[in-house]
């Protein structure tokens, strides 16, 4: 049997932080995204990609509360959805492309996907997860207090809107995509972190003003469709032991034992590494084989073991 890989890609790299993210940057950083997932075409792997959507989800918020009184606004979840399929497009569309010029035969699909959530999780009220264009300390405030935004400081200086993250618990449609995966066909799944929705007590499913973490949501569909490996595609080649500290130290190949001390001893940040590795602990407690944690320009070098953090069962 062919192997199986679960791919979550930073919305990040598709729009970086120094940019104003303008559509045409985003169609290019994706193609040059795309250059790394065709390492996986070449070795033949069967494919599901996710991607992250903070910028993106955070611009449609922007623009619905600059055109508030003329467009009637749509609720968060609403624009995940949205992202969902704008950038699943973007995806979509240059793989295509890539795979038409290296004369491969393998169709490329974006589902949207919803994610099962608690109406009641703790996180609902209290916003943690970042989105949005980064302000320094006196913009921020002017949006928090002209858009009733809640605000939070991600790095010295830096500071964007939060909105509420509940765990995901399950992944709507995941017999489907898995069916798809293991048939060739690449899939780009649960973007965002898939469009949060729960089941009310009439058994309906609802919509819920929240954006779930997509590294979580991959571990979990990684797991849904038993997948061998998780990559974590983000800004960094390595996760780092006392990040921005002069001890700084990257981790290159290391056991889920090491890992699962590592996260309990502090070493990474909430909002930021966290979520990858506990991403990458529930993927390899649940029949996983490795995780991998790299950066677009890494995967290469990482898909010959010389490059990123691999953390294995």
């Amino acid at each position: 049997m062919q192997k199986s890989v679960m791919i979550a890609l930073g919305g990040n790299a598709l729009s970086p932080k120094n940019e104003s993210g303008t559509i045409y940057q985003q169609f290019a950083h994706t193609r040059e995204s795309l250059d790394a997932i065709m390492h996986f075409v070449a070795l033949e792997y069967n494919i599901c990609l996710t991607h992250g959507n903070g910028p993106q989800v955070g611009d449609e918020l922007l623009r619905m509360d600059l055109t508030h009184r003329d467009v009637p606004p749509l609720p968060l979840g609403v624009c995940v959805a949205q992202t969902q399929g704008s950038i699943g497009y973007m995806i979509q569309q240059s793989l295509q492309n890539a795979l038409k010029l290296e004369y491969i035969d393998r169709e490329v699909v974006t589902l949207i996907t919803q994610t099962i959530v608690d109406s009641e999780d703790p996180s609902i009220n209290n916003p943690e997860k970042f989105i949005g264009q980064i302000f320094n300390k006196d913009e921020a405030n002017r949006m928090a207090k002209q858009f009733g935004w809640v605000i939070k400081e991600q790095n010295e200086g830096e500071w964007r809107q939060v909105v509420s993250s509940p765990l995901p618990q399950y992944i709507e449609h995941g017999k489907s995509i898995q069916t798809l995966v293991n048939n060739g066909i690449i899939v780009i799944a649960s973007g965002g972190g898939g469009i949060p929705a729960y089941w009310d007590n009439s058994g309906n499913l609802e919509g819920l003003d929240a954006v779930v973490d997509k590294d979580l949501s991959a571990a979990l569909l990684g797991r849904v469709i038993k997948a061998n490996e998780l990559w974590i595609i983000t800004d960094v080649d390595k996760v780092c032991l006392h990040f921005g500290t002069d001890e700084q130290q990257q981790l290159a190949d290391i056991t889920l034992t090491e890992a699962i001390n590592y996260n309990e001893e502090g070493h990474f940040q909430a909002g930021s590494m966290r979520p990858k590795i506990q991403a990458a602990l529930y993927f390899l407690k649940h029949h996983g084989e490795k995780v991998v944690i790299t950066s677009i320009a890494g995967v290469k070098e990482a898909l010959n073991g010389n490059n990123g953090t691999i953390i294995r069962n």
